[in-house]
């Protein structure tokens, strides 16, 4: 073979071998990518049995041990900073129990049932010197009770006409039901999540009175025509508010143009966090129409997640955007499994945030000390996490959660920043969603509503409902006095039948 031949077939090889490489190099790319496309759906079925299923604390417990030098900067000893002492005790010593808090009391402010027992054998000429008292517990069950007014009539003298007297304003006209029943009805389907027709069976059994579901839906909607006017004064105090934060969550309903199935609405709820109060606005989708249309004249801090609908109406003159801390930390929660190390990194951090922002809430009382503490203790810590992500950024797999969570947190960093301008804006919005847990514990129970309006009944009841919570009120109580106040309320005085309605300025309304 001459060296023409060789070098033809060196060339050859040469090229087969560049081949090879370039095979190889495609097939791990694409095993990457396959690699890549599995964990990103095994992480979103992962999040959605545990949303199914699962237990929905994000509570964060680092998995590494404390004292293990981690490869990250400076988290080893922030770890050791925050980390709670432990005493040795020897393997045979027990520690020390908490003390017993003692048999539950009894309220004094509940009637008192005497019961007086005397000894079998006689008492005749003995003195007493005292006694043993035992208190105990006795349940009452609820009853209805048939309320017979009586009018009596007087025929006037030379036939003038007859004199009655008139009877006192009901909630529904001509109707049987009591302001309290109204109000017991309608407090055990929004806060104690009892559907209609389980009450209905409940006061079958207990009281052997049938009470067709139909009725039961036009007293409800007689209540909020009623409330209507006490509806609408919620949410302008809401929004004459210059901070509040806005969520929304869905809500299924029955819907006559799709058969055998349901429509998926939302309710877009505003909260007020400074004075503890809620609107929920159900609305048939999830756009901007809606929000935009409520939120037309508002200007202030509007805190929210980074849904996009929220971004366009935040672009308007006169709003500021406020980030959502809690969002943020979920989503390298959810990345928890994939990529431990990183998240527990960011996790840590947030861990930290909070635990400064407790401190700082506790010690502080004053608006801006308490702004001023913020921008110096935490906002540095939210910094370090962006300036981390920026160099950690190119060492993660594209579209992986950690890499989502990362690019999560850059956008919404002009939100969170936010945070640091006033001293009264929270780190999140977790009250709102404290707010829509009982929406979500009445869609497991009467799992949809029966039409759109209904749907915008129910809006107003967990308004009502969720105000009445945040300010600390009975429910039931407050709901009975508004529906026997309303008819005769005074409009200017209309006020005086919110939830916490020493909150509202007079000169406002």
């Amino acid at each position: 073979m001459n060296n023409a031949d060789l070098i033809v077939k060196n060339r050859i090889l040469e090229k087969q071998i560049e081949l090879l490489q370039k095979r190889d190099e495609a097939h791990e790319k694409y095993a990457l990518e396959l690699t890549t496309k599995i964990d990103v759906l095994q992480n979103q079925y992962d999040n959605l049995v545990k949303l199914i299923y699962g237990y929905k604390s994000e509570r964060f417990v680092p998995s590494a041990n404390p004292d293990q030098i981690s490869i990250f900067s400076q988290e080893h000893e922030e770890r050791k900073e925050v980390e709670v002492q432990s005493i040795e005790i020897d393997k045979h010593e027990r520690r020390k129990s908490k003390p017993h808090p003692g048999r539950t009391g009894i309220p004094d402010h509940l009637p008192v049932e005497e019961v007086i027992i005397e000894p079998e054998e006689s008492t005749e000429g003995l003195n007493r010197i005292g006694e043993e008292i035992t208190k105990t517990l006795k349940y009452i069950p609820a009853g209805l009770v048939c309320i017979k007014t009586i009018r009596y009539k007087y025929e006037k003298p030379d036939g003038e006409g007859i004199l009655i007297g008139d009877l006192p304003a009901r909630p529904i006209n001509k109707g049987i039901a009591e302001a309290s029943l109204l109000s017991h009805i309608l407090v055990s389907k929004f806060v104690d999540h009892l559907p209609y027709y389980r009450q209905i069976k409940m006061f079958k059994r207990d009281f052997k009175w049938t009470l067709p579901q139909s009725t039961v839906i036009d007293w409800m909607s007689s209540c909020c025509t009623l409330l209507w006017p006490l509806y609408e004064l919620l949410r302008h105090q809401i929004l004459s508010k210059d901070y509040i934060q806005v969520d929304e969550s869905p809500i299924k309903v029955q819907d006559r143009s799709k058969s055998g199935k349901t429509h998926r609405g939302y309710m877009w709820v505003y909260h007020d966090p400074v004075d503890g109060l809620v609107y929920f606005k159900y609305n048939k989708g999830r756009g901007k129409e809606d929000p935009a249309a409520v939120l037309a004249n508002y200007t202030g801090y509007l805190q929210c997640d980074g849904y996009a609908v929220y971004d366009a109406i935040g672009a308007r003159k006169g709003i500021t955007l406020v980030g959502c801390l809690a969002h943020v930390r979920r989503k390298f929660y959810e990345a928890k499994e994939s990529d431990a190390s990183r998240s527990e990194f960011a996790l840590f951090k947030f861990q930290k945030v909070y635990r400064l922002d407790g401190i700082i809430t506790e010690e502080t009382q004053d608006i801006g000390q308490r702004e001023d503490r913020r921008n110096k203790e935490i906002k540095p810590i939210l910094l370090e996490i962006k300036e981390w992500i920026t160099k950690e950024n190119c060492a993660v797999v594209p579209q992986s959660p950690i890499a989502k969570a990362m690019t999560y947190y850059q956008n919404q960093w002009p939100k969170l920043e936010a945070i640091f301008l006033d001293g009264r804006l929270k780190l999140d919005n977790n009250l709102i969603e404290n707010s829509i847990r009982p929406l979500a514990l009445g869609r497991k129970n009467y799992m949809f509503a029966g039409s759109h309006a209904g749907a915008e009944r129910n809006a107003m009841m967990y308004s009502f409902m969720g105000s009445c919570r945040m300010q600390g009120v009975n429910p039931r109580t407050w709901l009975e006095n508004a529906l026997k106040c309303m008819p005769e309320q005074p409009k200017d005085r209309l006020y005086e039948l919110l939830p916490g309605y020493s909150l509202v300025d007079e000169a406002e309304v």
